[in-house]
């Protein structure tokens, strides 16, 4: 999507920070002892609150508000039975939608802490791979650039990018133009960033694999080597001034 209007950005703002709440409200709650369900209940609760309903449930058909992978599934969780533990990786995606417009955002977090380090260590080169990435998004340059910056500071610290897992477009549906973001460098995509154009921008770092594969069920994703994976997205306006997150609440 390409905002045109005052008012097209006013609704994106508007979802964007519901997602954001509550992302960050999922977050907070999070804690070893609790079941993924009950995380996601309150997710359910919190966007019911705020008018806006859940895009997994109403584009997909998702079987629940948000989606929730720990430790070998890296996305497309679904929130149930299974208990969260002390060092687990847990990644929490949400995306939803209110008059029309979507908002998408999600982040990977260690609960307590890890006797692994290597889970924290990428989460943190995630978080760095999105700040390099973010150096890339203004009018005019190639969208490839943005991937290019992910691998580069994956491989930088000994990590890999998930190559079949990327952003994409957002705004008046959940996956808008472009359709794909890569997180590394596409030589042949001369796609650019407009002003004004909507994406979510979604690193996705390894400890080790390249690809994910179906998982334990019809949803989920997974390393067959279980490698461990760190992701982190926001929806994001192209803009001349530089990128303006919409999901990004302010402490």
């Amino acid at each position: 999507m390409i905002i045109k209007t005052e008012e097209e950005m006013q609704h994106l703002k508007e979802i964007g920070q519901i997602c954001g709440r509550v992302l960050k409200s999922l977050v907070e709650a999070a804690r070893a002892g609790m079941t993924t369900k009950e995380i996601d209940e309150i997710a359910g609760a919190l966007l019911e609150e705020m008018g806006a309903e859940s895009a997994p449930t109403s584009e997909y058909d998702f079987p629940g508000y948000t989606c929730i992978s720990i430790n070998e599934e890296v996305a497309h969780g679904i929130p149930g039975s299974r208990v969260i533990n002390e060092g687990d990786i847990v990644n929490i995606d949400v995306s939803a939608k209110k008059n029309g417009y979507f908002a998408d955002t999600g982040v990977s977090f260690v609960v307590g802490t890890s006797a692994d380090p290597r889970k924290q260590k990428v989460v943190d080169v995630c978080e760095m791979a999105f700040e390099e990435a973010l150096q890339k998004i203004k009018p005019g340059t190639k969208v490839s650039q943005i991937g290019r910056a992910v691998h580069k500071v994956a491989r930088q610290n000994g990590m890999t990018v998930i190559k079949n897992l990327t952003g994409h477009g957002v705004g008046k549906s959940l996956h808008d133009a472009p359709k794909h973001i890569m997180n590394y460098y596409e030589p042949g995509n001369s796609e650019l960033l407009q002003e004004g154009m909507v994406i979510a921008v979604e690193p996705f770092i390894s400890t080790n694999a390249s690809f994910v594969t179906d998982g334990k069920d019809e949803w989920a994703f997974e390393t067959k080597d279980g490698s461990y994976v760190a992701q982190k997205e926001h929806t994001i306006v192209v803009t001349k001034e530089g990128p303006k997150l919409l999901t990004l609440v302010e402490d």
